[in-house]
């Protein structure tokens, strides 16, 4: 398990892909890992300001909105059928949105 893939996972509101947020060593050594919850059906509008588009190059079926202001904990078993990863050019873009979203810049 890496940062940046994406897996079901039974969130309190039913199964939604899910991006793995915590770093590599995190996910190597811990119980519990970060994740961003994803939508399961197919977008059909633009993303707002706390969304990304992910899309099949990230291993998704479809255009599908990842919000980026509410980070989950997860325990890493929970994680099912691994979907795929999220294309460079994406993980820089979900950086960007949430340094801006958080406020991370001094």
């Amino acid at each position: 398990m890496r940062q940046w893939e994406i897996y079901q996972w039974q969130f309190p509101h039913g199964s939604h892909p899910a991006v793995v947020l915590s770093p590599d060593d995190v996910c190597a050594t811990m119980q519990r890992i970060n994740l961003l919850g994803c939508s399961s059906q197919r977008a059909t509008r633009l993303p707002r300001d706390n969304e990304v588009v992910l899309d099949a190059a990230d291993g998704l079926d479809w255009e599908t909105l990842c919000r980026l202001d509410v980070i989950f904990l997860a325990d890493k078993e929970q994680l099912k059928q691994q979907r795929g990863a999220l294309t460079l050019e994406r993980r820089r873009h979900l950086a960007r949105q949430m340094v801006r979203i958080y406020g991370l810049l001094l």
